[in-house]
């Protein structure tokens, strides 16, 4: 085909495209605003019969897309990346507890020969492994970060590998510290500065980069990738955005459109209620309760962002620590077990539970409700055109 020959062709598809859209358009037109003089019963039911099942269809495949968009990050967000962030943070804040509970028992060589390394660090290093077990039972991993939680789960064995072992050489100071030392390493990867030394919880910041290698730079990294899914997944998308700006619209039109096809067909075939449109109308009623819903989860997922920001930043071993030691203290803000029940609370209260597992029927009652219309006004139209109705205009 030359370069002439698919130029026109291009041009004929363009204006056929062009003709399509400008006739639906006028179509529209004249359903929404008929000509109070000159129009047939005839030409204004056909031209319903097109337009109001399209503006129906358009609105509720829409408004369907766009709800079951929010409702799926809702439920992504409380069933999956909530979990996740929660584990990573007990996870992290176990491990820094298990360290400081290691060198306070092996600084007393004696007793940890003797009886060993104390209940907490035991406990702590079995609550890691199981937070971090829960990480990637929950579903909000990729492949690559499934993989990467592997390797922390391998290097948190062969760091309580090596912190048993520095316990076997409890006796001897050198071997001992540079067992120990060597197990921190393997939990941060920068060493404990000089003024730190004496702290019970030495700051841990960590590393990037290629040098993020750690135990504690591995779950940072993944903790950092969870929170920019969950901003992504919590924030308004484009796709959103302009399905909910053609879903008002079109449902607008549709509202209008059946309003103006009631009272015509009261005025012209003296038809006092269309019990067909009636029953199609009825699906518009639930509109503002699925508006209100995915706006309460919309607003629930921008809620939670901070609250996932203060798990990954702002947890601390010490407040741990405290929580665990005083455990009828008012809690911490800042607690684990306070800012997971603060973001559960929150995912929970955006929605209203009585519209769980809706979204999925929101287009096939659209189409319904299309069909409905579209066999009503055709009914109407056949039997003008067979028998005029008595006082029907021609």
């Amino acid at each position: 085909m030359t370069g002439t020959a698919r130029r026109a062709r291009t041009a004929r598809g363009a204006r056929g495209a062009v003709a399509v859209v400008a006739e639906l358009a006028r179509r529209l037109w004249r359903c929404l605003w008929p000509s109070p003089t000159g129009r047939r019963n005839r030409a204004f039911l056909r031209d319903r019969l097109i337009a109001l099942p399209l503006l129906i269809v358009v609105a509720f495949g829409t408004l369907g897309w766009a709800y079951m968009d929010v409702r799926d990050d809702s439920e992504y967000l409380r069933d999956r990346l909530a979990p996740a962030l929660v584990g990573l943070a007990n996870a992290k804040a176990s491990l820094f507890i298990a360290q400081g509970e290691a060198e306070k028992n092996l600084a007393e060589a004696g007793a940890a020969e003797l009886g060993g390394l104390s209940e907490r660090y035991r406990t702590r290093v079995a609550r890691a492994t199981q937070s971090l077990n829960q990480v990637t039972r929950s579903g909000a991993l990729t492949v690559a970060e499934e993989q990467e939680l592997r390797v922390v789960s391998a290097l948190v064995v062969d760091y309580t590998g090596w912190i048993g072992r520095s316990q076997g050489h409890a006796k001897d100071p050198v071997l001992r510290d540079a067992e120990l030392t060597y197990a921190r390493s393997m939990l941060c990867s920068e060493p404990v500065a000089a003024a730190d030394r004496q702290d019970r919880y030495p700051p841990c910041p960590p590393a990037t980069g290629s040098g993020a290698t750690s135990i504690v730079d591995r779950v940072t990294g993944l903790q950092r990738q969870l929170r920019e899914r969950l901003a992504e997944r919590a924030a308004w998308g484009g796709g959103v955005r302009g399905a909910a700006v053609v879903c008002g619209l079109a449902l607008v039109l549709a509202t209008v459109g059946l309003w103006r096809t009631v009272v015509f067909l009261r005025r012209r075939f003296r038809i006092r209620l269309s019990v067909p449109l009636a029953a199609a109308a009825l699906p518009l009623l639930a509109v503002p309760l699925l508006t209100a819903d995915a706006l309460l989860a919309q607003d629930a997922q921008t809620r939670s962002a901070p609250l996932a920001d203060a798990l990954a930043e702002r947890t601390s071993p010490e407040t741990e620590t405290t929580a665990e030691e005083r455990p009828f203290d008012d809690p911490d803000p800042q607690a684990v077990e306070v800012l997971e029940s603060r973001l559960d609370d929150t995912l929970a209260d955006g929605r209203l539970p009585f519209l769980d597992g809706v979204a999925p029927f929101v287009l096939p009652t659209g189409l319904l409700a299309a069909a409905v219309v579209g066999g009503a006004l055709h009914a109407y139209r056949r039997e003008y055109l067979v028998v005029a109705r008595p006082g029907a205009v021609s």
